[in-house]
């Protein structure tokens, strides 16, 4: 493992760095010995059913990239995949998990982080076709909307108007941006909202709450650097507009 990697690999197990993969295949482990007990069909199959198996199950199954959901599939795979995950981008999600809370969130934990890296770096092996899950069922991304109106803020902004939030938009954030997005409240508690980290905008999907979140009048977003924007969305009314957006935000 070169320097770098390792660097790298530290910074992601230690929690400080917070997953589109390689366009070319890695090279084969052939030769490689193996050095670890996680396998294919008993650990990593599972992961990737619940985090990739959207876009990389076969075809057949409703997949939309190259499948990736058997051993022979992912095997030719096993170097980018490691490296895709340990630089987070794959899964496509573009924040730190568990800075605000997200339902339609596909980022890996750490502890999942690590088991990929470990059967990547450990030779991949297969393991025993006994191990593989019975009756395997992709999840399927589940439509993101309708949302209401929303707010579109720039910089330090103070909103005139109270919100109950559903979703955050990256209407236009820069590519490989890192920033974290706070909500101060008018009685000074600090709401999360969303912790970019190295943004792809490939990454183009709201960002759904997995609980609405009331964020009244006189709140002060920050974070948003004043050349970026975001949207935030309110929950749907009983008769949604199409893509109302209220500029009204006041600025601190």
């Amino acid at each position: 493992m070169s320097d770098a990697r390792r660097k790298r690999r530290r910074l992601i197990l230690a929690g400080r760095c917070v997953l589109v993969l390689a366009t070319a295949a890695g090279s084969g482990y052939g030769h490689d010995a193996i050095t670890t007990k996680i396998t294919f069909d008993r650990e990593i199959i599972r992961l990737m059913v619940a985090h990739c198996g959207s876009c990389h199950a076969d075809k057949k199954d409703g997949g939309t990239s190259w499948p990736l959901m058997t051993y022979a599939d992912a095997r030719g795979w096993a170097k980018a995949m490691g490296e895709q995950v340990l630089e987070r981008q794959m899964p496509p999600w573009g924040a730190v998990k568990g800075f605000g809370d997200f339902r339609n969130d596909k980022g890996l934990t750490e502890e999942q982080l690590e088991l990929i890296v470990n059967w990547e770096e450990g030779g991949a092996p297969e393991g025993d076709e006994k191990d593989l899950p019975k009756n395997i069922k992709f999840p399927a991304d589940s439509e993101p909307g309708p949302f209401g109106p929303g707010v579109t803020v720039s910089g330090d902004a103070k909103l005139a108007s109270g919100i109950k939030l559903a979703a955050i938009m990256a209407k236009s954030v820069a590519d490989d941006a890192s920033y974290q997005v706070t909500a101060e409240l008018p009685d000074g508690d600090i709401e999360p909202l969303i912790w970019f980290q190295h943004y792809k905008k490939a990454f183009d999907h709201p960002y759904v709450l997995r609980h609405p979140l009331d964020v009244p009048a006189g709140t002060v977003i920050h974070g948003v650097p004043a050349d970026q924007t975001l949207t935030l969305a309110a929950v749907a009314t009983a008769a949604p507009t199409s893509a109302g957006i209220d500029l009204k935000v006041a600025l601190r």
